[in-house]
């Protein structure tokens, strides 16, 4: 176990949450965000403490096809497998949302996702593109990370979103909860799934609702005494 991690834990203090450092555009606002809402916060590309940290966030800004390369790049698919494979928390931001599913289709580029949920991400349907503002977001029932925040608004800043939700779980495995919302069409705000959630919207600019949600998130980090 990484000295953070075990220090953390030791000591009763708050989660730690590693935020995978791999060039994808500033993401110091998801760090400052993270450690107001209780994370002990590390912005990193260590397999080790992003293998053991308590929570990980995968941010990304910009295409679908470059944040891909930029992940297998530090081998980001391979650190986000491993910990998913384990039980262990991930937390993916508006196109580290996007990336989870299984392809991509931006300006007639097709592109290989991480393949974690079926599905592709493509241009919404509206006519005003890009979707960029606050907006308001239909909770799924028995969202943890909503909890409190049914009414509230978040930031939006995306012109790509998966627009259709077919994964559904079998046997022990509880329901994925997914959170939607509208611009033009309905496309996929948000989505809990076991120890993978994610977020299409920006909850490290979206004011203290955002700061509310994260905090949902870490709360329900093992180990976590907040």
């Amino acid at each position: 176990m990484s000295a953070a991690a075990d220090e953390s834990r030791d000591a009763g203090r708050r989660p730690v949450v590693a935020v995978l450092d791999y060039g994808s555009g500033n993401i110091h606002s998801a760090v400052k965000a993270l450690d107001a809402a209780g994370g002990d916060v590390h912005l990193t590309r260590d397999p080790g403490l992003i293998r053991e940290a308590d929570g990980l966030l995968v941010p990304g800004v910009g295409a679908f096809q470059a944040v891909m390369d930029q992940l297998r790049a530090v081998r980001g698919p391979e650190m986000i497998e491993r910990r998913l494979a384990g039980g262990r928390p991930v937390l993916g931001i508006c196109v580290g949302m996007q990336v989870m599913f299984e392809r991509g289709v931006e300006r007639g580029v097709e592109t290989e996702g991480l393949g974690e949920w079926p599905g592709v991400v493509d241009e919404l349907k509206a006519p005003v593109v890009p979707h960029m503002g606050w907006n308001t977001v239909e909770a799924g029932e028995g969202s943890r990370l909503f909890r409190g925040l049914e009414d509230e608004r978040f930031y939006f800043v995306h012109s790509f979103a998966a627009q259709e939700w077919t994964l559904e779980a079998h046997g022990p495995f509880a329901q994925p909860v997914v959170t939607w919302a509208r611009h033009g069409g309905r496309f996929l705000a948000a989505v809990e799934n076991g120890p993978l959630s994610a977020t299409q919207f920006h909850p490290e600019k979206s004011g203290e609702a955002g700061i509310r949600l994260l905090r949902n998130w870490i709360e329900g980090l093992p180990g976590a005494t907040l």
